[in-house]
């Protein structure tokens, strides 16, 4: 893949081979990090999250689209769409992330992994058209560094907790999506959105399994030694001015926290990524210690030839992939 043509001033493969690549670990927890999250969804799930549904904003691909609002921790009120079946009740549930810049004005991408589905894809608090709010940077390269002096204050760790609070207000409009054993959601993230997922699902029982696409915040320790062209360049260079970050980014390991992830898993790392370097993309899939599966792709973040060949294949295996761990809910 370093043959890859590319006009950056490094190699987006790193010069790591697959078989390298399955063999880069996950950094080994802070003290206190099942105990730090633990208490973060805690929190979460005691917020009432008060949704919102606004009016249909379109039709299509046999889905009903509108307008979403919700209320997550810290009281911040945010936006995203919900989306539901044209026809029927709704047989499965989603929460979807976002990559970071957000969602704009122009709506969800549809069809979502499965139809007859329900599903909300929120905006997290700053990003997107819907989920600006005064104090917090809308753009990658500083938003991934607000708050970052402090794991309490650190945006990242909100983030997480908007998808939480996000798949609250989900089964409060669509309550039969609830069955006698709990909800069985499931959860679909690319980029910062995967990063995102492999932080959130392993403490919310909600979710029954879950699909991450070129996942970012993998391996720290790694990613700051590795130049990129996404938002890791911003903390790179934090880090070089103030190397006391490190005290914090540890809490917010996306290959970490995929270690306590136990439900089902398909990862979709890239072998060539100039945004997420793919060693800490393949960390999160190495870490995970309960069913997985591996979808490699040729490269993320950039054009290539066969992308469109690419995107279709992982949509039919992320279809797959739920149709067979989300049963419809009778």
């Amino acid at each position: 893949m370093s043959a890859f043509e590319h006009g950056f001033p490094f190699d987006p493969a790193y010069g790591r081979t697959l078989d390298q690549l399955l063999a880069t670990p996950a950094p080994a927890p802070p003290d206190g990090f099942d105990t730090f999250w633990q208490a973060r969804h805690e929190a979460a799930r005691r917020v009432e999250t008060a949704p919102a549904v606004g009016p249909q904003e379109e039709e299509r691909d046999g889905f009903r689209i509108f307008g979403v609002s919700f209320t997550s921790v810290g009281g911040l009120r945010l936006g995203g769409w919900l989306v539901l079946p044209a026809d029927g009740p709704a047989e499965r549930g989603f929460v979807i992330g976002h990559g970071y810049g957000g969602r704009q004005e122009t709506g969800p991408a549809v069809p979502l992994p499965l139809p007859r589905s329900a599903a909300i894809l929120p905006c997290v608090r700053g990003m997107g058209a819907r989920s600006r709010r005064p104090g917090i940077p809308g753009d990658a390269d500083r938003h991934v560094l607000h708050g970052i002096a402090s794991r309490d204050t650190y945006v990242i760790g909100d983030c997480v907790a908007d998808l939480w609070c996000a798949a609250s207000a989900l089964l409060e409009l669509v309550p039969e999506l609830m069955t006698p054993g709990g909800a069985r959601l499931g959860y679909a993230g690319e980029s910062f959105g995967g990063g995102l997922g492999a932080l959130a699902l392993p403490w919310d029982d909600r979710f029954a399994c879950g699909l991450l696409t070129v996942p970012t915040f993998g391996h720290h320790p790694l990613r700051l030694t590795l130049p990129c062209a996404g938002s890791g360049e911003a903390v790179r260079a934090r880090h070089r001015d103030h190397p006391e970050i490190m005290d914090v980014l540890p809490y917010f390991d996306a290959a970490t926290a995929a270690s306590r992830i136990r439900i089902p898993m398909m990862i979709a790392p890239a072998l060539f990524d100039p945004s997420v370097p793919p060693p800490g993309q393949f960390a999160v899939y190495n870490a995970l210690t309960g069913p997985r599966e591996l979808h490699v792709l040729t490269a993320g973040h950039v054009e290539h030839p066969g992308a469109a060949a690419e995107a279709k294949g992982l949509l039919a295996a992320g279809q797959r992939f739920f149709a067979e761990r989300l049963a419809p809910r009778p």
